[in-house]
């Protein structure tokens, strides 16, 4: 049984008919890459998973370690084990690094109080081990988070997802506006992260970067799966690359 499964599914923006019958699996301990062109549906792929709203699942199913999430609202879909970077990163910018890593925790809190919590197997990083995977963080730990680099950023986001009890994580274009060396640096952090167990979805318009740390790939285009198979293969397959991807 794949971790998540989406078979099928249709989905909206009000009367916008976005994806389209679109099915993917990703397994466990993969990095799964989804790729394609501005407005091919890859952000809209991962709100449908991590249960934001809009956009609004119509047909289909969406499966999570075998049950159906299809629908949920995100505050019961976070809990269960996803969790979703998006690419605005949206750190709370007049707060301090480790402000920002403990706010995981006082949602937790605030949830049981509200009898919100739902159980998982796994717990969400320690401190220490964020700032571990991140030592620029550790360094950067008192200081305000609006006042950090776009990478710095970046590891910020990732490291606050982590925090919560995350199976899954989704990412949503973390190389935009990152310098070479920067994506470097955040593409050695995604491997250790998979190389800990965790499962990662990961959108990007860099299809050569996200190939060369990927497992196993799909590509969109206008909202339909038009290539699914293993990074290698996506990356010997020049047609595929130049017609959909440009590269």
């Amino acid at each position: 049984m794949s971790m998540l499964s989406v078979d099928g599914i249709d989905a909206y923006y009000d009367e916008s008919h976005i994806l389209r019958e679109l099915s993917m699996e990703v397994e466990e301990g993969e990095i799964c890459a989804l790729l394609g062109r501005n407005g091919a549906g890859k952000t809209t792929t991962l709100r449908c998973i991590a249960g934001a709203t809009p956009p609004q699942v119509r047909r289909g199913s969406i499966r999570f370690r075998g049950e159906d999430i299809t629908g949920q609202p995100a505050e019961d879909v976070a809990p269960q084990g996803i969790s979703l970077v998006p690419e605005e990163r949206r750190v709370f910018p007049n707060l301090t690094v480790e402000e920002n890593l403990h706010l995981p925790e006082v949602a937790r809190n605030v949830s049981n109080r509200f009898g919100r919590s739902v159980a998982t197997t796994e717990s969400g990083m320690s401190l220490d081990d964020v700032y571990d995977d991140f030592p620029r963080l550790d360094e950067r730990r008192n200081q305000t988070a609006g006042t950090l680099s776009g990478g710095e950023q970046q590891m910020l986001a990732i490291g606050r997802a982590l925090r919560q009890p995350t199976q899954m994580l989704l990412l949503d274009e973390p190389y935009e506006g990152l310098a070479p060396q920067i994506i470097e640096t955040v593409e050695r952090a995604i491997e250790r992260i998979r190389d800990s167990g965790r499962t990662i979805l990961l959108v990007e318009q860099n299809a050569v970067a996200a190939t060369e740390i990927a497992d196993s790939a799909y590509v969109i285009d206008a909202g339909e799966v038009v290539f699914d198979g293993t990074a290698d293969e996506l990356a010997a397959d020049e047609e595929t690359r130049q017609r959909y991807l440009g590269v």
